[in-house]
């Protein structure tokens, strides 16, 4: 059963005398009132959390963007140094098949000379 703040000022008059009771009572009023606004400052509101909520989805965003633009510089770059290498890979097998003909025709010439 909750205690009326009228029924604790008779009660405190009849101990500590009215003057007392009165201070009392005032400065309690006082603390609690502090006390409230210090937590009300300090409570989010639920429009502070609907713009939190919206810089959030934004940065996200923001954020997906430039991965997404990160991802397509470095495919673009890696598909370029896979081109070099394939070009490379390329002239060095022509280079070893150039090669393998050569010894292929000397072989044979000269297997034709030793049989003639």
């Amino acid at each position: 059963m909750p205690v009326t703040e009228i029924e604790i000022y008779d009660a405190l008059r009849n101990k500590i005398g009215e003057e007392s009771a009165k201070t009392l009572l005032e400065f309690i009023d006082l603390r609690v009132e502090k006390e409230f606004e210090r937590k009300k400052d300090l409570l989010a509101t639920k429009q502070d959390i609907v713009e939190l909520r919206s810089a959030t989805k934004q940065d996200i965003a923001e954020l997906r963007a430039e991965v997404k633009q990160d991802i397509a510089e470095l495919k673009a770059e890696l598909e370029v140094k896979i081109e070099k290498v394939k070009t490379t890979l390329i002239k060095w097998m022509f280079i070893f098949w150039a090669g393998q003909v050569g010894v292929l025709v000397a072989i044979l010439t000269l297997f034709f000379r030793v049989l003639k």
